[in-house]
């Protein structure tokens, strides 16, 4: 898989403002001001954040003309997080058979729900968010590299197929596999990268990992959003929920709580 990537020419090329932003993640002294320095470096990026920060979605709590003046409004988790945002999806393209638009639905609906469950077991908001936009990056990876037979795949599902099963038996590999390799190959946190790899199977490590239970628990939500709505939680893997030590009572009034985003995030990226 990783040499795959490696020998792959169609892949998307990250700015060199996200690489730099990327590797300020997994440094915890990284300044303010060098983290300012990093996003005003790309004037197209920072013409967007400026925009979106000024923007009702943000609260417009004052006007912002800088990346300094958006990283008081916005805290430099929100900032960091907008900014992959922007950068990621300015730089996806895809092919006829990858439907890209609905991909970064998906994508900001799942880590919308991942953000808000990150209360419940104690984890970063803002890291829960970004696994939640790039869940899925294994599928969009897998259409890059083998669109013929990632369309044949995605037939197959739609028919009832299993997606993974099918990709494994296909390629060896599925999305969650594929996604945590890029993961790693863009240099992301490790903890995002064993998100990915593991959001089917939180424990499957051995240990429970924090950001893949969220993003388990965020799919659930997607899933059973109508049962949610009328109180019926029969389908909440409790086990999970035990295994995490999280409250029941307070995991059942955050589900509940949670109300979706009416901006289109997508359309406000581009």
């Amino acid at each position: 898989m990783q040499h795959m990537i490696e020998q792959a020419t169609n892949l998307p090329s990250i700015p060199q403002v996200l690489q730099k932003l990327i590797a300020s993640m997994n440094d915890d002294n990284v300044s303010a001001d060098k983290l300012a320095t990093i996003i005003s470096s790309d004037q197209a990026i920072t013409a967007k954040v400026l925009r979106l920060a000024n923007s009702v979605h943000f609260g417009r709590q004052r006007q912002v003309g800088s990346v300094k003046d958006a990283l008081v409004v916005l805290g430099r988790d929100t900032l960091r997080t907008l900014v992959l945002s922007i950068g990621l999806v300015s730089s996806f393209k895809a092919p006829a058979t990858f439907d890209l638009a609905a991909y970064w639905r998906r994508s900001f609906k799942l880590a919308n729900r991942a953000k808000w469950l990150a209360k419940l077991n104690k984890a970063d908001a803002e890291v829960a968010y970004t696994c939640g936009l790039l869940h899925g990056i294994g599928e969009y990876l897998i259409h890059i590299m083998e669109p013929a037979l990632a369309k044949t795949i995605d037939e197959q599902v739609e028919g009832g197929a299993p997606r993974r099963k099918t990709q494994l038996e296909l390629f060896g590999f599925d999305y969650t596999m594929a996604g945590s390799e890029l993961a790693k190959y863009w240099k992301f946190p490790n903890e995002i990268a064993d998100a990915i790899l593991w959001q089917q199977q939180p424990a499957g490590s051995g240990a429970l990992l924090p950001y893949a239970t969220l993003l388990y628990l965020a799919r659930y939500m997607i899933h059973f959003q109508d049962k949610i709505n009328d109180g019926n939680f029969d389908d909440l893997p409790l086990k999970l929920i035990h295994a995490a030590h999280m409250n029941l009572d307070d995991t059942y009034a955050r589900m509940r709580d949670f109300t979706e985003e009416e901006t289109d995030m997508l359309a406000m990226l581009q």
